[in-house]
């Protein structure tokens, strides 16, 4: 490594698959790396469905990033959130106060789920873009059917259950898809009280189509396949208003037990920080080669980028994209250092993927399309490639292994304790919450009876 007082210093903002990637490129090359991130660990996106839908752990689609980057001896990785960026002191400040002067900057810091101005939605309606929030929807998919197994049980009475996903975009249409098979199968010898078959999963989507990216035959074979799991599908459906157990869909309300957000993104905020033109979504504008149009110093990768491709179409927020961007930024640094003209970014578009269902996906690869099982091998064979690590491919691919085999969930678990179960029935009304929250008490004070006397003994 070169003295540190001498070296070009590249300071890499996030972990994701932009950040990631640029730090890759710029493994092992004459300049001293600092990639910071909120989290210890890099998360394979494209499968927080899986974790959300109790088919993967968490451990399975994340590995340390310093664990990544071991072998480059140039990088350093500090745990920490960026809250600014100092573009005339050429430093980035931390959320402690700390400081991180750089030579260049690539700002990678990715995107949330968006609700259009309403952001008090998402106590309601969670999005999935992290491992916590996969965790989340986890709990409460999984909630959703103990309590009504155990109103089943305590009072006779069985209630439908009722999951809505709002978005049919790709994690719309996985969510939807999954949740409709734990009901209709991995859950369906399970639980005596209540038949988990008979949930209802509806998915709204507000414009005339589902994973509208996707060419119209496709799209129009996604549909059926939901159907064909038993997903009722509504298009034209603008969701206006989200309150505790149900939502309102123009002038109808509809009651549910879980809402699920899968409709919209918006880029970090520490796009608009920057001081450069953003669109509707906070996404930055732009120069060819990635850099900020007033400071060449500075790229932003990933989902907070507002690029054109040749034909005048956005580049996707899509990974293979940030990777490619990630790449290519890194590249155009090596080259200022060695005073060779900077690359303008070209994306090359391989294609697009969406799986539905056990044995159900579609997809389209260089121009040729693919629907049902011949699609589904295809995205299941490209997820494992592009799974970092070897410990992480060998567990996927058991865990899907023994899915496929048995129908079996190997990660139903949920966090928490029987607060969680109260704070839910809190939302009920009449003696037969009271009946439950009766019995709740009851048992509780017995384990506190039952530990009282093993401690006593």
């Amino acid at each position: 490594m070169k003295d540190q007082n001498t070296s070009t210093k590249v300071v890499i903002i996030g972990g994701g698959f932009g950040g990631l990637w640029a730090a890759k490129a710029l493994a092992n090359k004459p300049v001293d790396v600092t990639l910071i991130d909120r989290k210890n660990h890099h998360v394979f996106q494209p499968l927080l469905y899986q974790v959300a839908t109790a088919v993967l752990s968490p451990g399975e689609i994340a590995s340390p990033i310093r664990r990544i980057l071991h072998n480059a001896k140039n990088i350093e990785v500090i745990l920490g959130e960026v809250v600014d960026v100092d573009q005339e002191g050429t430093l980035v400040r931390l959320d402690d106060g700390s400081e991180v002067p750089f030579n260049y900057l690539i700002v990678a810091a990715g995107a949330r789920h968006a609700y259009f101005g309403r952001d008090e939605w998402e106590t309601w309606a969670p999005g999935l873009k992290t491992l916590e929030d996969a965790v989340e929807i986890r709990r409460r998919v999984l909630l959703a059917f103990e309590i009504a197994e155990r109103k089943a049980a305590i009072s006779g009475i069985e209630d439908q259950l009722t999951f809505a996903v709002v978005g049919a975009g790709p994690t719309g249409v996985e969510l939807a898809g999954a949740i409709a098979g734990i009901a209709r199968q991995a859950l369906a010898k399970d639980f005596k009280a209540i038949d988990t078959t008979k949930a209802r999963v509806v998915l709204f989507e507000g414009s005339d189509r589902v994973l509208g990216t996707f060419a119209s035959d496709l799209s129009d074979s996604a549909k059926e396949q939901l159907e064909g799991l038993g997903v009722e599908v509504r298009l034209n459906s603008f969701v206006t208003e989200i309150e505790p157990g149900r939502l309102k869909v123009g002038e109808e309300w509809f009651e549910c037990d879980v809402v699920l957000w899968a409709s919209g993104v918006a880029a970090s905020p520490l796009g608009v920080r920057l001081g450069a033109e953003v669109d509707r979504a906070g996404r930055v504008k732009v120069e060819p080669d990635l850099s900020l149009p007033r400071d060449p110093n500075i790229f932003v990768v990933g989902d907070m980028t507002h690029i054109t491709q040749k034909n005048g179409e956005l580049v996707p927020g899509v990974s293979p994209a940030a990777m490619q961007m990630g790449t290519a930024a890194a590249r155009n640094i090596i080259n200022d250092l060695k005073g060779r003209e900077r690359k303008a970014f070209e994306y090359v578009d391989k294609g697009s993927m969406a799986t539905i269902g056990r044995k159900r996906a579609i997809a389209q690869v260089f121009g040729m399309k693919f629907k049902g099982f011949l699609a589904w091998l295809m995205w299941l064979f490209l997820h494992v490639v592009f799974l970092i690590g070897f410990r992480n491919r060998l567990f996927v691919l058991m865990g899907w292994f023994w899915a496929y085999l048995t129908r079996e969930r190997s990660a139903r678990l949920i966090t928490g304790d029987a607060q969680d179960l109260r704070n839910a029935l809190m939302f009920m009304e009449g003696e037969e919450a009271l009946r439950l929250l009766s019995a709740l008490s009851s048992e509780k004070e017995k384990e506190q009876r039952t530990y009282a006397s093993r401690r006593n003994s």
